[in-house]
């Protein structure tokens, strides 16, 4: 199987230690990463994707937003220098430990951040960085 993801959810997995929106999201992305930890590659999709189902069904979902899919550009620039790959819809990557670590190192230094600007889990995110990603549902680093 092939889990979907949009192009800023590639940075987001990387610190997902178990908090988000609602306990049904943080459930659907549990799966995802235990998905993801099994070795299932990635899809890169336009919109919203895995990650957002749950989320689909509550009244005005962001995940549609324009700021959001400023964000998956922003995620996919960075994404694409650090791969030097054309990293856009239909793009699939396998997360092996050599690629999650390399991920999680550029994150880290900041390299792939620039999507992060504005978004309300940052904070989150710079500590689970700063922490050496300990407790994140994504093994394999």
């Amino acid at each position: 199987m092939t889990v979907r993801l949009r192009a800023h959810h590639l940075l987001c997995m990387l610190t997902y230690v178990g908090k988000g929106y609602t306990p049904d999201f943080c459930a659907n992305y549990d799966l995802i990463a235990a998905r993801l930890t099994r070795g299932e590659d990635i899809l890169l999709v336009t919109g919203p994707d895995d990650v957002c189902a749950p989320l689909l069904s509550t009244e005005d979902p962001h995940c549609h937003n324009e700021s959001v899919l400023e964000r998956d550009a922003e995620a996919a620039a960075s994404i694409a220098a650090l791969l030097d790959a054309p990293v856009q819809p239909g793009f699939r990557l396998s997360l092996d430990a050599m690629t999650l670590t390399r991920f999680r190192a550029a994150f880290a230094a900041g390299t792939t951040r620039t999507a992060c600007g504005g978004c309300e889990w940052s904070g989150l995110c710079d500590s689970v960085a700063g922490g050496g990603f300990q407790g994140t549902r994504l093994a394999g680093g």
